[in-house]
């Protein structure tokens, strides 16, 4: 990446600090080109660990890491959201609301507006009005976030909220894909993921990229391959759409890696499960992979043999 998109990205992180800590342009973008550069990690990574940097260093949670009064944001469809910690100002409608897992969220829910759908979360100490299923809201200053592959948006104390009286169309960007699930990739089964908050790295050998060695939370999820004849669909399914593939839940997933002290025999039953069945999926795209939405089994099964060699090819 050049000098010159670097200095871009920390000027924009720059300002969202210059209220609290004394820094200059120069330093974020020798940190920024230490990341990109020497470690080849993605842009939108090194930001968040720059950004995580400076608020340790400010003391300041990232809720109170602001983009400002919400009138300098970029207006963004939710189409538009491809990649984290950048502050923006979106019109939409409430989907779909469920019921929160933890006390600290005060809403989540499924906005949408013409170009499709997205997550987003409120947080209980942000002390916003509550949003209403049906209706539509113009959102100032509310924050993007990406977890395991999909994008989301969070609104914070910052965040201005004001119902509209239009009925916002809400579009579809699902695709879908089907054929013979011919491979199941590495990084598939029992994984953990690293712990630390707005960080949701796979670790490698007990170590995550920016934190270090940590204890990690277990998850599932399958990285698998598609193919209907024609060409092949990679597709990632979560938790959720893991148990409901091979029937496996995240409690018997660690059970099995402990009675057997190896957590690739769940990769390994997932595979006798699931590899040469027919399934159809359903979800938006994200890079390379199809995200699962929605799955469902059709009938049929392929040769093994042939299977081995498709997925040796890819």
């Amino acid at each position: 990446m050049t000098e010159s998109d670097l200095r871009t990205h920390a000027t924009e992180i720059h300002e969202q600090f210059s209220d609290q800590l004394e820094i200059d342009v120069d330093d974020v973008v020798e940190r920024l080109d230490t990341l990109v550069n020497d470690y080849q990690v993605p842009i939108s990574e090194a930001r968040r660990s720059v950004v995580n940097t400076y608020l340790d260093e400010a003391g300041m949670d990232r809720d109170q890491l602001g983009g400002g009064d919400g009138g300098g944001n970029e207006q963004v469809n939710v189409a538009d959201v491809d990649a984290p910690e950048e502050w923006v100002d979106i019109r939409a409608k409430v989907v779909e609301l469920w019921d929160p897992r933890a006390d600290a969220v005060a809403q989540v829910g499924l906005l949408g507006d013409e170009t499709g759908t997205i997550k987003f979360t409120k947080w209980s100490k942000s002390d916003l009005p509550s949003l209403e299923e049906g209706k539509s809201y113009a959102l100032r200053n509310v924050v993007t976030d990406e977890y395991q592959g999909r994008f989301s948006v969070k609104l914070n104390r910052t965040t201005t909220i004001e119902e509209l009286d239009e009925d916002l169309e809400v579009g579809d960007d699902s695709v879908e894909a089907e054929g013979a699930l011919v491979d199941i990739q590495s990084g598939s089964g029992l994984i953990k993921r690293c712990p630390e908050d707005d960080c949701t790295r796979v670790l490698q050998n007990g170590r995550c990229n920016e934190h270090g060695e940590v204890e990690g939370e277990f998850d599932l999820r399958i990285k698998g391959v598609l193919d209907d004849g024609e060409e092949v669909t990679e597709v990632i399914f979560d938790e959720d759409a893991t148990e409901e593939l091979t029937g496996i839940a995240l409690e018997e997933a660690k059970e099995m890696a402990m009675d057997a002290l190896d957590t690739t025999v769940v990769a390994d039953e997932m595979r006798q499960k699931i590899l040469g069945r027919y399934y159809r999926v359903q979800g938006p795209t994200f890079g390379r992979y199809l995200l699962a939405d929605e799955q469902e089994r059709l009938t049929g099964a392929v040769d093994a043999d042939e299977i081995l060699i498709k997925a040796r090819s890819i």
